[in-house]
């Protein structure tokens, strides 16, 4: 059994362009399906996946491990870079796709078998709509619990919102106070059975990160995430250090050796590897196992595509220290239409059944992905009151 072709297919999806990676073998009808998406580099990670590719032709698709080291450490630049990473993962995830569909059994039973019944989903503010989620104005409290509100008709038990504003690197209370009616005007939209989620994308300094967690810890926040840049690891673990609420961050992050940084710092309470630029299904496992080391539980970033989705709820049917799966649902409206899932979501709780088909259990329209060429992304910009770049 040999490798013998690595494809991408792009799909605009307006703020992204999903990448999907398609690895065909020499045995008819056997393929496996992955996802190597990251916002506005997509030409670089498309020639990424085509230059790595040439290392795994000819080879056996199923031995996954020995592919994935050939990835990372051939070529002399280990894989450790976002974009690269990014096209390993991919690869990774359809490899692991592959296999599933040998043994003819989901993803998860290869990795010892169902460690839950169920998988609770979490929503972000407008389901994912850009408009809602990203440019909600942060004077807005009302507008905030509206959209809360509507998270948990939509059968969401817990959800995400941006209700921090960017932030210059020292400022005064107004963007606190801003913060602060946000979170309660979601908080008294909801009460207190729903879990509430605070991004804030990375954009404070230390300082104004540590100002927004104490100022929202008595709202009860599931995790309070990113609350500074992730080169700040010191301060994310003064931050942790200084508030009970559970401090979530590692998206940013590629290959197991960074994440035990912000581990062996007691950084975190949530670990959020994304498996689509952390280096796959493959070190994902690794990452997860040494979350559970240090007792910290882990939840995935997932704003991608919905072969992220499938990978991310295969791991959380066979990770103990798995709490809860992002998910996107109305970025686009055909979101749908592009993906067969063998998963089942129940609309009352959001919750997740396992997958019953084999590998990752999704197939992708194709016909459809072509009816979304790539186009460049909707281009996000962030500058400061005084003119300044900032984070976006």
């Amino acid at each position: 059994m040999k490798i013998t072709a690595i494809e991408t297919q792009v799909c605009h999806a307006r703020m992204r362009n999903w990448i999907f990676v398609k690895v065909i073998t020499d045995q008819p009808g056997l393929y496996g399906w992955g996802e190597a998406t990251l916002e506005w580099h997509t030409r670089s990670v498309v020639g990424a996946i085509e230059d790595i590719s040439q290392l795994l032709i000819g080879e056996d698709p199923r031995r996954i491990e020995y592919l994935w080291q050939m990835m990372y450490r051939q070529h002399f630049w280990h894989g450790n870079g976002i974009v690269r990473g990014t096209a390993i993962s991919g690869i990774d995830l359809a490899l692991w796709d592959i296999l599933g569909k040998i043994h003819n059994v989901p993803c998860h039973e290869l990795w010892g078998g169902r460690v839950r019944d169920y998988i609770r989903l979490y929503c972000h503010l407008g389901g994912g709509k850009m408009e809602d989620f990203y440019e909600t104005r942060a004077d807005d409290a009302n507008r905030f619990g509206e959209l809360a509100q509507q998270a948990v008709e939509e059968g969401f038990t817990a959800f995400k919102s941006m209700a921090v504003p960017e932030t210059m690197p020292l400022e005064g209370l107004r963007p606190i106070r801003y913060a602060e009616a946000c979170v309660k005007a979601m908080r008294d939209a909801v009460g207190e059975d729903i879990d509430i989620m605070v991004d804030c994308h990375a954009r404070p300094s230390p300082l104004m990160g540590m100002q927004f967690a104490k100022a929202l810890e008595p709202y009860g926040l599931y995790f309070f995430e990113e609350p500074c840049w992730p080169e700040a690891m010191d301060g994310i673990a003064a931050i942790q250090a200084a508030v009970s609420t559970p401090i979530a961050s590692g998206e940013r992050l590629v290959g197991v050796a960074a994440f035990k940084d912000m581990l062996e710092k007691r950084a975190v309470s949530v670990l959020q590897p994304d498996i689509t630029h952390c280096g796959g299904l493959s070190e994902v496992r690794r990452i997860a196992a040494l979350a559970d080391a240090y007792r910290v539980a882990l939840a995935p970033h997932n704003p991608q595509g919905p072969v992220s989705t499938a990978a991310s709820i295969e791991l959380g049917f066979a990770t103990p220290s798995y709490a809860i799966c992002e998910s996107v649902h109305s970025d686009v409206p055909w979101r749908q239409e592009v993906v067969s899932e063998g998963f089942v979501v129940e609309k009352k709780g959001r919750i997740v059944k396992p997958n019953n088909r084999p590998g990752l259990g999704i197939e992708i329209n194709e016909d459809v992905v072509k009816k979304h060429p790539f186009q460049q992304e909707v281009l996000q910009r962030s500058f400061y009151a005084d003119g300044a770049v900032g984070d976006w």
